[in-house]
């Protein structure tokens, strides 16, 4: 079974990235073999939908088990759908985490691990519109 872990970099000697979403890279390993790939997560740099888009990259690579530190709602949601076994809370590096994962270290989750919340953007409005609207309509 594929297995896929949100790393800083692509190989494994990397350390785990906890971010699901916005991870650097997946590393697909095969943690008989310890044959791996890694993939770019294009997801990363993404204005909203990370979780969604780095869950589907997860599902096109034809992973059964993602390993990582947090997942957002909509990640849990899109990896429970396409069946794919989630475990939380990893950290480390990639390598050590696959001997974790097969000493049976790690534990399954089914719920996200951090709440909802949008995109990159900082929220700078600030409240600047100071509501000098006219309201310049028909009074009724």
């Amino acid at each position: 079974m594929k297995i896929a872990i949100s790393s800083v970099g692509p190989d494994l000697d990397s350390m785990i990235d906890p971010r699901f979403g916005r991870c650097q890279y997946f590393i697909f390993i095969n943690p008989e073999s310890l044959e791996f790939e890694a993939v770019q997560n294009t997801s990363a740099q993404a204005s909203g939908g990370a979780g969604i888009g780095s869950a589907q990259l997860v599902v096109d690579y034809g992973a059964g088990v993602v390993i990582t530190g947090d997942t957002g709602p909509n990640a849990a949601i899109t990896l429970q759908a396409a069946g794919i076994k989630v475990f939380l809370g990893a950290s480390g590096t990639v390598k050590d985490t696959i001997e974790n994962y097969k000493a049976g270290k790690l534990t399954e989750s089914s719920s996200p691990s951090v709440k909802a919340h949008a995109g990159m953007g900082g929220g700078r409005g600030m409240g600047q519109g100071r509501g000098m609207g006219r309201g310049r309509g028909r009074n009724n």
